[in-house]
């Protein structure tokens, strides 16, 4: 397949994921929950988990933000479900270093369809965009709070 086919593929899929989000509600009895904001553009996205056996049984996301926010909050809700916290931690810095373009050669095998986001290191005002729903459930999960907590992106991450 060209390589301009192939990144048509890649950004329908993105598309797809913002317009019909996966995971997009709430949850009623959220174990850890957590809202975080990206200053610089307005994108706002609340995550909400709940863990089973220490691992994701249930998660979802609400917000609003850019097609990237939304689209990278769909996809990493599918990807984290059945995994612990340990597992997502790795996913998350495995995406953030992928997007920043220095993806570790397994970087397809750990974040799944999640991958075709790498495209977003090629436009460093989307980096935040793209990393704020990752670093919202790692957050969420790291506090270990049941209670929501609210969080902004620093300039610097």
């Amino acid at each position: 397949m060209a390589l301009s086919k192939l990144e048509n593929l890649y950004r329908q899929m993105i598309l797809d994921h913002a317009m019909h989000p996966h995971h997009y509600g709430s949850l009623k009895a959220a174990s850890h929950k957590l809202e975080l904001r990206n200053p610089t553009c307005g994108d706002v996205l609340n995550v909400q988990v709940i863990l089973k056996d220490n691992k994701v049984d249930q998660v979802a996301f609400s917000g609003s933000g850019c097609t990237i926010s939304q689209a990278s909050a769909s996809m990493m809700t599918d990807e984290v479900l059945g995994k612990s916290p340990q597992q997502i931690e790795k996913m998350v810095a495995v995406f953030s270093n992928m997007v920043t373009g220095n993806p570790p050669q397994d970087y397809e095998e750990v974040l799944g369809d999640a991958a075709v986001l790498e495209g977003v290191a090629k436009f460093p005002a989307r980096i935040k965009c793209a990393t704020l729903a990752w670093k919202a459930i790692y957050q969420a999960l790291a506090n270990g709070q049941q209670e929501s907590t609210i969080g902004f992106m620093r300039h610097d991450q």
